[in-house]
């Protein structure tokens, strides 16, 4: 009779140490980016937007959004300038790492202004893209916003 052994073989070993291994790579490869999707930081900037426009309502004064590459913000008019606005939401925001924006503008910066009633100065299209990832944002001359992906 042989000798019994207690333990496991190398070979058992390396087959758990090989599935804990394929477990983890498959749990990694599913998780979502830290960034965010480019669709959910296209959808806050067209809430922006809109709080904008009715921020040019309820102030019944002129309020533009800006936008570039690296980022958009708020201006608000007053005095016969433009005046920068800081208050959450209608602050400069950066856009997220990664993240392009594409305006269309020769000068690569764009600019809106919602009048007092709420209408925008022109229709506008905004593009990002992140890593293969795509969202459009449309601002129609009534001021209404629109995020497609």
């Amino acid at each position: 009779m042989a000798p019994r052994r207690n333990g496991f073989t190398l070979v058992e070993l390396m087959v758990v140490v090989t599935i804990i291994g394929l477990a983890a790579a498959v749990a990694v490869w599913n998780m979502p980016d830290p960034r965010g999707r480019v669709a959910d930081e296209a959808a806050r900037f067209a809430l922006r937007a809109r709080a904008a426009h009715d921020a040019a309502i309820v102030d019944a004064r002129p309020v533009s959004i800006w936008v570039t590459a690296g980022g958009y913000g708020f201006d608000r008019r007053g005095a016969g300038q433009w005046v920068a606005m800081a208050e959450k939401p209608l602050r400069v925001e950066r856009w997220t790492e990664g993240t392009v924006a594409a305006t269309g503008e020769a000068s690569g910066r764009l600019r809106i202004v919602f009048d007092p009633t709420g209408l925008a100065d022109r229709p506008a299209q905004i593009t990002l893209t992140r890593s293969g990832a795509r969202a459009v944002i449309d601002m129609a001359a009534d001021g209404s916003v629109r995020v497609a992906s």
